[in-house]
C-alpha cells in the first residue's frame, strides 16, 4: 500500500495542472488511504472479522488569493474536483497563501503489520486470562491493525508521504452482581505488538479492587487520577497551548510565556518519533519537531500551523493538522508526553491517608476555562494507603489549572492513552461530593 501507485501519482499531478490552467495561482493535493482489519469479540466469543478500506483526495487552491477546498472519496473526476474548488473560492475572502516550499521526501514506513490470526489469538488470550479470575464476567473487545498512507504534493514543488501502521485494542469487562453493574475498560495502542497479558492484568486488578463497595469521601480530599483518567487534565492543557487560542486570547496562558503555570514537577513535550502517534510531517508539509512546551512548570512555547505562526511572528512548529479530510489545517498535537515521576500506581496509593482514586469518568471534562465537574464511573476509596472498595454516585469538581499547581506527586507508570503519554498523578484542591451508601 502506498502512493508509489502510478494512478494516484498521476491523479495528484493532473489536479495541480488543471488547477493552474483554471487560473489558480497555487494549489495542493492531500491524499489519504487507509486499510484496517478489526477483530471483534462479544460475550466472550469471536464475533466477526472485517476488512475496511477508504481512500480520499482533498484539493486546496487559491484563485485571486481566495481559497477553495474540495474533497472526493474513491474514484475522482479531476476536472469536476477542480471546478468545485474554484467555485467555492469565490465565496471566500482573499488570504495569505500558506504552502510548504519545494522538498521531495518519502519517509520509511512507521510500524509493522500483523496478521489477522495474531489479532484473534491476542483477543482470545486476554479474555481467557480475565475469565480465569472472574468466570462470570462478560467481555467485549476489538483488536485492530490499521495502515494509513498520507501524501501531500503542491505547486511549489513539495512532495512528501509516509505509511503509518498502528496496532490497537480495547477490552471491556461487564460484571453484574444483582442490582450492581460494573464495567471496567482498558486498551492499548502500540507499534509492532500488543500485550494481552498486561491488558488482562489491568482489568483483573480493577475488578479485584471493586469486589466490595465503600463509602465515598466528601469535601476536599487528595484525588489520584490513574494514567487513563489523567488524560482529561492534559486535554485542557493542550488547548491552552494552542496558538490559535493564544491569538484569540482565549487561553489563560496567552501572556505567560516564561512564567510558572504548573507545579515544578511537570514537563510537557512532543516528540516526532515517540510511541504509536509518531509523525514525520504535518498536513501542511512542515517537518515535525521535538518541542518542550512546559519545562519544570515554566511555560516555554505554543504550537502553531503556518497561519498562526505567521500571526504570532514565529515559524510554524509543524503542528498544522486537518481534523478531517474536508477541513483546513489548524493547530493540533500529534502526541503529548508528560515526563514521569517515580513509583507505580500502588506506590502512589500508599501515600494517601484518605483519598479518592479516579480511573474512569463520565462526561467530557473541562473546556479551555479549566472548570470541570465529572461523574466518577469507576473509582475507589483509599484509607491509610489501601483501597477499601469501589465508590459509587460520586462527583469530582474543580479547575484543571488550579489542580496542576497543587500537584502532590507524579507516578512513574506513564502509558499511552490516546495520543497522550501520561503517568498517574495526585492533586489537591478538588471538591468531592457523593450520595452516601445506606
Amino acid at each position: 500500500m502506498g502512493f508509489e501507485d502510478r494512478q494516484q501519482d498521476a491523479l495528484a499531478k493532473q489536479l495541480l495542472a488543471l488547477a493552474s490552467r483554471s487560473g489558480a495561482e497555487a494549489a495542493e493535493v492531500f491524499q489519504s488511504q487507509s486499510s484496517s482489519r478489526p477483530v471483534s469479540f462479544e460475550a466472550n466469543r469471536l464475533k466477526q472479522l472485517e476488512s475496511m478500506q477508504s481512500e480520499g483526495t482533498a484539493l486546496r487552491l487559491w484563485k485571486q488569493g481566495r481559497p477553495g477546498l474540495a474533497v472526493a472519496y474513491g474514484l475522482v473526476e479531476p476536472q469536476v474536483l477542480v471546478d468545485r474548488a474554484i467555485s467555492l473560492s469565490h465565496l471566500n475572502e482573499p488570504e495569505t497563501i500558506e504552502l510548504g516550499s519545494a522538498n521531495k521526501r518519502f519517509y520509511p514506513d512507521i510500524g509493522e503489520a500483523v496478521p489477522v490470526e495474531q489479532l484473534v489469538e491476542w483477543g482470545r488470550e486476554a479474555i481467557a486470562l480475565v475469565r480465569a479470575e472472574f468466570p462470570d464476567i462478560l467481555c467485549t473487545g476489538e483488536w485492530e491493525c490499521e495502515a494509513e498512507t498520507t501524501r501531500l504534493i503542491n505547486s511549489q514543488g513539495l512532495d512528501s508521504g509516509y505509511t503509518d501502521i498502528t496496532l490497537s485494542c480495547y477490552l471491556t469487562a461487564d460484571w453484574i452482581r444483582g442490582d450492581d453493574f460494573l464495567s471496567v475498560s482498558d486498551g492499548q495502542a502500540q507499534r509492532g505488538s500488543l500485550n494481552p497479558q498486561v491488558l488482562a492484568q489491568q482489568i483483573v486488578q480493577r475488578l479485584q479492587w471493586a469486589t466490595v463497595n465503600a463509602h465515598p469521601p466528601t469535601g476536599r480530599v487528595p484525588v489520584l487520577f490513574t494514567s487513563k483518567a489523567a488524560d482529561m487534565l492534559w486535554g485542557t492543557v493542550q488547548a491552552a497551548l494552542n496558538g490559535k487560542q493564544v491569538i484569540e486570547k482565549a487561553s489563560p496562558w496567552s501572556d505567560l510565556r516564561g512564567e510558572q503555570v504548573t507545579a515544578a514537577a511537570i514537563t510537557l513535550s512532543q516528540h516526532p518519533q515517540a510511541g504509536p502517534f509518531s509523525c514525520p510531517f504535518d498536513d501542511e508539509g512542515t517537518p515535525t519537531a521535538a518541542l518542550v512546551f512546559i519545562e519544570q512548570g515554566i511555560l516555554q512555547s505554543f504550537y502553531t500551523d503556518r497561519t498562526t505562526g505567521r500571526i504570532l511572528v514565529q515559524e510554524s512548529t509543524g503542528n498544522g493538522f486537518r481534523p478531517s479530510l474536508g477541513s483546513y489545517p489548524t493547530p493540533g498535537l500529534f502526541n503529548c508526553l508528560i515526563q514521569p515521576g517515580t513509583g507505580n500506581l500502588t506506590d502512589l496509593m500508599a501515600t494517601l491517608e484518605d483519598g479518592l482514586v479516579v480511573d474512569q469518568m463520565l462526561g467530557s471534562g473541562s473546556g479551555i476555562s479549566g472548570d470541570f465537574s465529572i461523574n466518577v464511573d469507576l473509582g475507589y476509596r483509599v484509607k491509610k494507603g489501601q483501597i477499601v472498595g469501589r465508590v459509587k454516585d460520586t462527583m469530582v469538581a474543580g479547575n484543571v489549572y488550579t489542580a496542576l499547581k497543587h500537584l502532590v506527586q507524579l507516578g512513574g507508570d506513564a502509558d499511552w492513552n490516546g495520543s497522550c503519554y501520561t503517568p498517574s498523578l495526585i492533586v489537591e484542591g478538588l471538591s468531592t461530593t457523593a450520595r452516601q451508601l445506606n
